[in-house]
C-alpha cells in the first residue's frame, strides 16, 4: 500500500500515558493532512474494544498491578501495553478499495500493518513470523501447535466514502514483563495460544535500534522523499530528574547544562556577548506605562511582563494591556529558560480573581490574557481558580474576551474545568523541539503538550501555541514541530528568540536572524494556521488581541 507521493512524519515520544497519546491520535486523525507515524511505549495499560469480553478476558483489578483501564474505540478484546514494548501509531489516509470513491480496504490495510512488523522482525534475525489464519496480528511459528503471539494489533478506519484516515495501530513485544499477558489478562481475547517477546526469544535489542529499523521500513511503505522524523530525549527516568523538577518541592538543581549535551548542543554564547540591534527593545516609560504600573500596584497583581522580564514591556503597556499572572509568582517547576521565582509556592490568593477583574476594567480592555504558574501542588493544578478569574473578568467586563496561557496540568483530566469555561483561546506553549524538550522544561512533555492542545482543539475551542528559538534548534525542527502543531489543529503561533535571564539559565545558542522568523512566519501559514506571529522580539501575549482577531476573520470568511 506504498504511496510514494504523501509525506510521512514520523514522531519517537518516549514515554507516553495511554490517554495523552490518545488525545493526540485524535487531533492528527481529525486535523492531520499528511500521513503520521507515532512510535513510543505507554506506562502499564489495559485497553479494550467496544467488543471485549471483559468479565472473562480481565482477570484483575487493574488499579492493583498499577495498570490504566481504558475503553477505545477499535476492533477487538483487551490488550496490554507497557514498558517496553513498542506502540506505533500509523495516521494514514487510505485510498479507496474500489477507485476513486468508496471506502477504505480496511482488509489490506491491516495486512499491510502486519507486514511492516513481519519485515522489521526479518532485519532483526527472526525469520519464522508471520499471519495466522483468522486472528490478526503477527505470530512466530503461525500455525502450528507452537504458536504464539509477539505483536497485537488493532485498528481504527474512517469508514465514510471520503473518511479514510485511520487510528490505533500495533504493539510489538521487544522486552516487555510478560507477567501483564500471562496472568492478568486474556490478550485479544484468544486464550489457546502464548504471547511472547523479542527477549525471550533471544533477541536482546535495543529499543532504539526497533524503532529505527521500524522507521526505516514505514517510509518506504507509506512515505515519499520529503519524509521527516524527530525523536525526544531517550533518556526519561524519573530518576534523572530532580524532585524540582517533578514539581514535588525544593530538591537539587536542574542538571539542565548536561541534558543540553546528551541532546547535541555543546556550544552557547556568553552571556556577554552583545545583542545584536534587531534583539534590543526600547523601553519608554510613558505616562500610559506609569498608569497601568499604578493600577497593578493599586490592586496587588503580578504580571508576567515584569516577572518574566518581557522585551515588549513597554510597547503593551502603552497600549493600555498586560499579561495577568495569576495563582502566585512562584513556579512548582523548573524550566531551563525562565525566570519565574521557584521558591514553595503560597496558597492562592481567592480574592486575585476580583482584582483581575477589575483591573482589566480600569484599564478598559477588550482582550484580556491570564497566565499561570505551573501549580502541581495543587489537586487540580489551579484549574478552578484560573476559571474564576475568566468568570469575574467576564462578568464585571462583558465584551472583554480571554485568553488563558496554562500549563499542562500533567495532562489530566482537569483541563476539562478550564475547557468547560469555554475561553476565547486555549493558549498552551510547546516552547521547543521534540529533541530539546528534556533539558529545556524536564517535568513537561511534547506528546502531553500536543495532547492539551488536541483537547481544546477538540472541544471547539481556539488554540494557540508558542515557541522560542535559538536554544540549540535546527530550522527542520523548528518546521517539524509547527508541522505537529498545525496537525493537532493549533490555530495560532508565536515564535520569538531566547534570551538568557540569567547565568543560571541556559545558554543562547545563537541569535536568530529577522529572515528566519519571516520564513517560519511563512511556512506555519502555509500549513494552515490563521495567524503566525513570529519575529525575534515576539513573547506568548505579543499581540494576542490582534492574533484572535485575525484568527476569527480567516474561521469566519
Amino acid at each position: 500500500m506504498s504511496n510514494s507521493s504523501t509525506t510521512l512524519h514520523i514522531r519517537w515520544l518516549g514515554r507516553v500515558p495511554y490517554r495523552e497519546a490518545l488525545a493526540v491520535q485524535s487531533g492528527l486523525f481529525e486535523h492531520g493532512v499528511d500521513q503520521h507515524l507515532l512510535l513510543l511505549e505507554h506506562p502499564h495499560a489495559f485497553t479494550y474494544g467496544h467488543t471485549a469480553d471483559l468479565t472473562n478476558n480481565l482477570r484483575c483489578e487493574p488499579v492493583a498491578v498499577g495498570a490504566e483501564l481504558v475503553q477505545v474505540q477499535r476492533g477487538g478484546d483487551i490488550t496490554y501495553h507497557g514498558p517496553g514494548q513498542l506502540v506505533g501509531y500509523p495516521i494514514l489516509s487510505l485510498p479507496a478499495k474500489h477507485g476513486i470513491d468508496g471506502p477504505a480496504d480496511t482488509r489490506s490495510y491491516i495486512y499491510d500493518v502486519e507486514q511492516l512488523i513481519i519485515d522489521t522482525l526479518a532485519h532483526l534475525g527472526v525469520h519464522n513470523a508471520g499471519r495466522m489464519g483468522e486472528f490478526p496480528g503477527v505470530w512466530l511459528d503461525p500455525n502450528t501447535d507452537n504458536a504464539r503471539k509477539i505483536c497485537a494489533i488493532g485498528v481504527r478506519v474512517g469508514s465514510g466514502s471520503t473518511d479514510r484516515r485511520t487510528m490505533h495501530g500495533f504493539a510489538l513485544n521487544v522486552s516487555t514483563d510478560m507477567t501483564f499477558m500471562r496472568e492478568h489478562i486474556v490478550p485479544c481475547g484468544i486464550a489457546d495460544y502464548a504471547v511472547t517477546s523479542l527477549l525471550e526469544e533471544g533477541i536482546d535489542v535495543s529499543m532504539n535500534d526497533v524503532v529505527d529499523i521500524v522507521a526505516q521500513l514505514a517510509q518506504s511503505r507509506w512515505g515519499s522523499q520529503h519524509n521527516t522524523r524527530a525523536d525526544v530525549a531517550w533518556k526519561h527516568s524519573l530518576q534523572d530528574l530532580s524532585a524540582f523538577s517533578r514539581g514535588e518541592g525544593a530538591g537539587e538543581p536542574v542538571r539542565m547544562i548536561k541534558r543540553l549535551e546528551q541532546a547535541g548542543v555543546t556550544d552557547g554564547l556568553s552571556i556577554s556577548v552583545r545583542k545584536p540591534e534587531w534583539i534590543r527593545p526600547h523601553v519608554q516609560h510613558t505616562d500610559e506605562v506609569v498608569k497601568t504600573k499604578r493600577t497593578l500596584r493599586d490592586l496587588n497583581l503580578v504580571t508576567v511582563c515584569e516577572q518574566a522580564g518581557c522585551p515588549n514591556l513597554s510597547e503593551c503597556w502603552n497600549d493600555g494591556t498586560a499579561t495577568f499572572m495569576v495563582l502566585g509568582e512562584r513556579c512548582t517547576r523548573a524550566c531551563g529558560f525562565c525566570l519565574i521565582d521557584t521558591q514553595k509556592p503560597l496558597q492562592p490568593d481567592a480574592d486575585e480573581p476580583r482584582r483581575v477583574a477589575e483591573a482589566v476594567q480600569r484599564m478598559g480592555l477588550e482582550f484580556a490574557v491570564l497566565t499561570m504558574v505551573a501549580r502541581d501542588d495543587l489537586v487540580d493544578g489551579g484549574m478552578q481558580h484560573v476559571v474564576d478569574t475568566v468568570r469575574a473578568i467576564r462578568a464585571m467586563n462583558v465584551s472583554t474576551k480571554v485568553e488563558t496561557l496554562i500549563s499542562d496540568v500533567k495532562g489530566t483530566d482537569v483541563l476539562d474545568i478550564l475547557i468547560a469555561e469555554r475561553p476565547d483561546v486555549l493558549n498552551h506553549n510547546i516552547e521547543t523541539v521534540a529533541r530539546l524538550q528534556r533539558a529545556v522544561r524536564p517535568s513537561a512533555g511534547y506528546a502531553r503538550s500536543l495532547s492539551v492542545l488536541a483537547r481544546g482543539r477538540a472541544a471547539g475551542l481556539t488554540t494557540k501555541s508558542g515557541m522560542i528559538v535559538g536554544m540549540g534548534e535546527t530550522r527542520q525542527e523548528v518546521e517539524e514541530t509547527l508541522i505537529d502543531l498545525a496537525s493537532v489543529g493549533v490555530q495560532i503561533v508565536t515564535i520569538g528568540q531566547y534570551l538568557r535571564p540569567t547565568t543560571n539559565h541556559l545558554p543562547i545558542a545563537r541569535f536568530v536572524e529577522p529572515e528566519e522568523f519571516d520564513h517560519y512566519k511563512a511556512f506555519g501559514e502555509s500549513l494552515g494556521m490563521q495567524h503566525v506571529q513570529s519575529s525575534p522580539l515576539t513573547r506568548s501575549s505579543y499581540h494576542a488581541k490582534h492574533a484572535h482577531g485575525q484568527s476569527q476573520l480567516v474561521l469566519h470568511a
